[in-house]
């Protein structure tokens, strides 16, 4: 087939696509195996994209001829931004370039280029990478790198380049709404929770939209944070912070417990029920666990604090169930997605009782009726602003 005839079919399986699905590594094998079907011997083939993501920078698909499609991340840090400056992405940024090409048989590009020297010696002959920008830098999501090689000798037909040049408005087009669509996912998710993302993103946006649920509430404060923040430099103080969360937050999560927010030093988060009539309950037995492990994760922290010369802050937890209400609350234009109920206002009093029970961990009788693991009563007690005493547990 003439690689130089307009690929109008191919454009048009792209946009297809595109509607169809986020999945950017198929939409890459589906390009390579087309462009090979029309003459264009593509031998490997990448889509790199920009993330906005707290653990990782970019992600990077590649396809080989006669391989499937591999997906990998670059994550953040000195190390790999020192990597992505040795990298040809980071050249043609550099040098304000939209293409360039190695003729990797000539030796081009392999002194300089780890990569080119390593598809040179696997029998790459040819390698062009593009660069296409989303709009006028303004947009989140700010362009990719496709990058084709062969290992044809004489490399590419100038018309197979001009083949391929020509798909990249369709690519783009693509690319920027799989990675529009990740990036909105993957930000509400970061800030709101995974569970609250996906409601947000299924339009529950609106002020006073909430349902009633069952679920276990857990909510965990860290012990002389106030009195640190006297002390020590501000963004020492936010780093040490960061670390309990991540100690506390992980635990949390890893028991499918849902972050709602960060209070100051005080971190809520909620265990949804199913069944709220079944007993022993999974999730409330799943917020003990997460309680337990949180304690037990922030006292190595701790210790690896205290070997180091560092402040230690411990923490109290406090577990209780009931109703709430998990829905929009706020202003017109700025809405918190939550819980609110009095179960969430009692089990915030139940913890400021840790210190005086001397317990790390304290539990409603709502919560200790339904789990299996063995308490102890730790007596009644009067909570702020709560009408009715409580009586509160603790693990045997």
């Amino acid at each position: 087939m003439d690689a130089s005839a307009e690929p109008h079919d191919l454009i048009d399986w792209i946009l297809r696509h595109a509607l169809a699905t986020d999945d950017l590594g198929s939409l890459l094998a589906g390009i390579c195996e087309r462009l090979v079907a029309r003459g264009v011997p593509v031998w490997r083939a990448s889509l790199d994209l920009p993330t906005i993501d707290p653990h990782f920078r970019a992600l990077t698909h590649k396809w080989w001829r006669d391989q499937p499609v591999t997906v990998g991340t670059f994550l953040h840090g000195p190390e790999q931004e020192r990597n992505f400056q040795r990298s040809v992405i980071y050249h043609l940024l550099s040098q304000d370039l939209a293409e360039f090409r190695w003729r990797l048989e000539a030796g081009e590009g392999s002194d300089d280029f780890e990569l080119l020297a390593t598809l040179r010696e696997a029998g790459g002959t040819d390698y062009v990478m593009r660069l296409v920008t989303f709009g006028d830098g303004g947009s989140v999501v700010r362009g990719f790198a496709f990058s084709f090689a062969t290992d044809r000798p004489g490399g590419f037909a100038a018309c197979e380049i001009a083949a391929v040049a020509g798909l990249m408005p369709a690519l783009g087009l693509a690319a920027y709404r799989a990675s529009a669509a990740r990036t909105a996912a993957s930000a509400l998710s970061v800030y709101l929770g995974p569970n609250t993302a996906q409601r947000v993103l299924a339009g529950e946006i609106r002020r006073g939209e909430g349902e009633r649920i069952a679920a276990a509430i857990l909510f965990a404060d860290l012990k002389g944070f106030t009195d640190l923040t006297e002390r020590a430099d501000a963004l020492q103080v936010v780093a040490w912070l960061n670390e309990h969360f991540e100690a506390i937050g992980d635990a949390v999560t890893a028991e499918g417990g849902e972050i709602l927010k960060f209070l100051g030093d005080g971190m809520l988060a909620v265990f949804p029920v199913r069944e709220a009539g079944g007993l022993p309950c999974p999730s409330c037995e799943a917020a003990l666990r997460a309680a337990e492990e949180a304690v037990a994760k922030n006292d190595a922290l701790n210790a690896a604090r205290r070997r180091r010369g560092e402040p230690a802050l411990a923490v109290d937890v406090a577990l209780h169930y009931g109703e709430v209400v998990y829905g929009n609350v706020g202003a017109s234009r700025r809405l918190d997605f939550t819980v609110i109920g009095r179960a969430v206002n009692e089990t915030c009093r139940m913890e400021a009782l840790c210190d005086e029970l001397g317990r790390s961990i304290v539990l409603s009788e709502e919560v200790a009726r339904r789990c299996a693991r063995p308490t102890v009563r730790l007596g009644t007690f009067g909570l702020r602003g709560v009408r009715a005493e409580r009586t509160l547990y603790g693990l045997a």
